[in-house]
């Protein structure tokens, strides 16, 4: 079995985990074949293609993808050499490197945290549980390490020549309690997660909290954004009570307290959270960590799921917008995929999250510099377009599946045709995943901008349906659910990027039928039958 340096490193503490009772040449082959595994996993960040895993199976493509995270890090500098403004530029970035590192987390630590698969194979062997539990937890930290230089590295470097050895040390310092923090907090919310649920639904729960804590990321990043001002260029500070709940700020405290003097009550409450917090938290994590085990063996549990059949009013919108029995059939089969593939809603439904989000963004932008009361006479509503960016994301994901190997039935069905795949399969997409985002966001809308908006509403949701077809002849050239999702291409994610400017024609015509006397009435029925076209004609048998 190959030798990892990391392991070499690691045998230098050697007498220090004997001392602590643990067996520690268990410990080193645990680990060894946890890093072993680890060369075969396709990092979230940096997937390859599956056939050139086959050809270099000894490569680590973890390593291989740290460069990403290094490139993520070129983005923090500016902050580091921003002046002495700690509160501003630390807490933003630390926001940064929270964002970035907690959301890698979340995309890789069920895999890394959450895996039994070892179990049954060493607790049938003379292994502690102990020896078992400390090896999980070196093998998150190694993995964390690693993220962690990747993205900060660089900036530290910039931050020991420019702002000198002690800021070095304090952002050093700090990074390491935020790792901390990560790791604690991601394993508290799992533990509470996995103390009052097991089997199919727990592990339900926790797709679903990763999918809320990439969303939470993302407005959190924006709160503390929004926590400071800009005045004559001037970074000015309003301490609120509310701050105290966002971690970024408990370090821009400390530098401010610590390399300027700050001592206000509220800086100085916050420094001593982002000094003692971590500790407290990893002590209630190691006093927790054995129930966090047992707790873990619930994963194992395979309890079925009920089928619930579907409704009358289910059955009658699948017959009215199906149009053949082979069409129903795979609207069907697609809902069922979106709806029980782990795999598929980790990687499709935080970009539906973020979809809701944007639009709101640039709202509370757009509030930044007018009232409330203008609000309505703005046209910040076509912001309700960026909801648009998660469907050449979802179309391309379609094509993936874990159960891939289930592609066969495609072969067997007896079909002239893959038409009613393909229109099966989108129709399901945007009548499950994404008509009950835009009703949510068109609600919302109508809220803040009155019933004018709803032929506005009518004109985004037609352009989203020809835009689906678009980014699907475009994107997707094979059959649904039918590929393995170890077998994306790290440029896949970069794919989507040109569709966004389809997105900005879309807003542009819509913003040029303003412009003219009922012309979003016009524009609306133009886009009705652009879309009955292009359904028909991209669809021909």
């Amino acid at each position: 079995m190959k030798e990892f340096r990391t392991l070499l490193f690691l045998d230098w503490f050697r007498v220090i985990f004997e001392k602590m009772g643990f067996d520690y040449r268990i410990l080193r082959r645990i680990l060894q074949v946890k890093f072993t595994m680890d060369q075969r996993r396709v990092p979230t960040v940096f997937q390859q293609q599956g056939k050139k895993a086959k050809e270099s199976k000894d490569e680590n493509r973890f390593i291989k993808s740290l460069w990403i995270y290094a490139l993520f890090g070129l983005f923090i500098i500016p902050f580091v050499l921003t002046g002495e403004e700690y509160i501003f530029q630390v807490s933003i970035t630390f926001a940064v490197i929270m964002f970035i590192i907690m959301t890698s987390m979340i995309s890789d630590f069920s895999v890394v945290i959450l895996d039994l698969r070892d179990n049954s194979i060493l607790f049938t062997k003379p292994v502690e549980k102990k020896t078992i539990s400390l090896a999980r937890t070196i093998h998150v930290c190694v993995y964390l390490f690693f993220l962690t230089g990747a993205l900060t590295a660089i900036p530290l470097a910039v931050a020991l020549i420019n702002q000198g050895f002690w800021f070095f040390l304090l952002f050093l310092t700090g990074i390491v309690l935020t790792d901390i923090i990560i790791v604690v907090f991601t394993a508290l919310l799992y533990y509470l997660i996995l103390k009052y649920f097991d089997g199919e639904k727990l592990k339900d729960i926790i797709n679903y909290v990763q999918i809320g804590l990439s969303i939470g990321l993302a407005v959190g990043y924006q709160v503390v954004a929004r926590s400071f001002e800009f005045v004559d260029l001037q970074v000015v500070f309003t301490p609120q009570w509310w701050q105290v709940f966002f971690p970024p700020m408990w370090f821009g405290a400390l530098f401010e307290w610590v390399l300027n003097g700050e001592g206000g009550r509220l800086i100085v409450l916050m420094s001593w959270l982002a000094i003692l917090m971590p500790f407290i938290a990893l002590a209630v994590y190691v006093k927790i960590l054995p129930s966090f085990e047992r707790n873990l063996q619930k994963l194992n549990s395979h309890a079925g799921k009920k089928r619930k059949a579907s409704g009358r009013l289910g059955k009658r919108i699948t017959n009215l917008i199906c149009y053949s029995r082979e069409e129903r059939a795979f609207y069907q089969f697609a809902q069922y995929m979106m709806k029980n593939e782990r795999d598929f809603k980790l990687k499709v439904y935080p970009g539906l999250g973020f979809a809701i989000i944007l639009p709101f963004i640039f709202i509370f932008n757009q509030l930044m510099v007018t009232s409330f009361e203008e609000l309505p006479s703005s046209m910040v509503y076509l912001s309700i377009y960026a909801s648009l960016i998660v469907i050449p994301t979802v179309v391309m994901q379609l094509g993936y599946s874990g159960k891939y190997k289930g592609a066969w039935i495609y072969r067997v069905a007896p079909l002239e045709s893959h038409v009613p795949i393909y229109k099966g399969t989108l129709k399901a997409f945007l009548a499950k995943l994404f008509l009950p985002l835009y009703a949510v966001l068109g609600a919302c809308f109508l809220f803040l901008f009155g019933m004018k908006m709803l032929p506005e509403l009518m004109v985004v949701l037609v352009s989203a349906f020809i835009y689906t077809v678009i980014c699907f002849k475009l994107l997707n050239d094979g059959l649904p659910f039918s590929e393995s999702f170890d077998g994306v291409k790290q440029s896949d994610g970069w794919k989507v990027l040109p569709f966004y400017i389809i997105i900005g024609a879309f807003i542009g015509l819509h913003f040029l039928s303003l412009k003219v006397n009922y012309g979003v009435y016009g524009y609306l029925v133009m886009l009705i039958i652009v879309n009955l076209i292009v359904w028909r004609v991209s669809f021909r048998d």
